[in-house]
């Protein structure tokens, strides 16, 4: 099989070398790449359409434009992925755009370079099939479960926005915020404390788009952070003290 990876940023080189244990992987990027490891071929753009599956691995953002410039190459029977942390808008992207003789499962690997540093055994992967026949949709249950040895949720684009607005949007947010308070590592610090200075170099290896976009096309964030700021004033409230903000 092979398995055109869209995108080779430092998700995308990761998870290239993971699917690279499935199939024969050729990577492409708008940018030019060197010190890629073996196990992915650099192509040209054209190069894609000759794979079996093409992965998108770009920004959230980035989708609308990557799939609108995908969409005329494709060939009928070609299976299409995203690797996005939101699904909703990809998922509609795709649908809006991809011809209807392409399959598509949208995917969410909860995990990247540094959490999977050592291995994505028993790690987390969101398997959304929402165009494809069942035994497309198992083959890929098969090869990520059996065979990369991943934990599948299988999951609706709605249920995952839903869910991770929460567990993944307000880590985001909250890691970013404590970052911008500037926090340091301290001789007295408590285990408490060393947690949140965990939690900013976690979120903040990650490139700074890639918060603006779980805020932005997540369309459950929104809520996520109403409460959030709402829940504060209430501790505020609590002990006593003004608000000023």
């Amino acid at each position: 099989m092979k398995i055109g990876v869209y995108g080779l940023g430092r998700f995308g080189v990761f998870w290239a070398q993971q699917l690279s244990r499935l199939g024969s992987v050729y990577g492409y990027s708008r940018t030019l790449k060197t010190g890629l490891p073996t196990c992915i071929s650099v192509t040209g753009f054209d190069g894609l359409f000759e794979c079996d599956v093409l992965v998108l691995c770009v920004a959230i953002s980035a989708m609308e434009e990557a799939v609108r410039q995908i969409a005329p190459r494709l060939r009928a029977g070609m299976l299409v992925m995203d690797t996005c942390s939101v699904k909703v808008h990809p998922v509609q992207t795709m649908i809006k755009h991809l011809p209807e003789d392409i399959s598509i499962i949208a995917t969410h690997p909860m995990f990247g370079p540094d959490s999977g540093r050592n291995g994505v055994q028993g790690l987390p992967l969101v398997f959304s099939p929402v165009r494809c026949g069942d035994s497309i949709a198992a083959e890929w249950k098969t090869m990520f479960t059996r065979t990369l040895g991943l934990k599948l949720i299988e999951m609706t684009p709605e249920e995952h926005d839903r869910e991770a607005a929460v567990t993944q949007g307000i880590t985001h947010f909250i890691g970013r915020v404590l970052k911008e308070m500037d926090l340091k590592p301290s001789t007295i610090g408590t285990l408490g404390y060393s947690k949140l200075l965990e939690i900013i170099e976690q979120t903040c290896n990650d490139p700074y788009q890639l918060f603006m976009d779980l805020q932005r096309y997540n369309p459950f964030t929104e809520d996520m952070r109403a409460r959030l700021i709402n829940a504060m004033h209430h501790q505020l409230d609590q002990v006593g003290i003004k608000k000023t903000w």
